[in-house]
């Protein structure tokens, strides 16, 4: 379920499809960071996970994250990051909203 929900936010293996979740996600990290989408954030990661067509070997499923995963990790290292929480509209929040079928946290 959560591999068909990256799918059709936008994120294929053929690359974001225009018009789409996909598409406004990246346009609004990329305003956010000055032009560019980085690394490791909510857009490349997503697209990775699309391009491969699996999300459930990162850890991102329809039920939540599963425990000691890449996406496990990434929360992790979010939260001690900000002190604790995990940012809505960062990586783990925003990935995890749209393979359980959400539109991401919007900044």
């Amino acid at each position: 379920m959560s591999d068909r929900n990256v799918h059709n936010a936008g994120f294929t293996p053929s690359g974001i499809t225009g018009g789409s979740l996909a598409s406004s996600l990246m346009s609004q990290e990329a305003r956010a960071s000055g032009g560019g989408v980085p690394s490791g954030g909510p857009t490349s990661t997503l697209q990775e996970l699309g391009a491969r067509g699996t999300t459930h070997s990162s850890g991102y499923t329809s039920s939540g994250i599963s425990g000691g995963s890449r996406a496990s990790s990434t929360m992790s290292q979010e939260a001690t990051a900000h002190g604790g929480g995990v940012p809505r509209g960062g990586t783990t929040s925003t990935v995890s909203s749209i393979a359980m079928g959400g539109k991401g946290g919007r900044r």
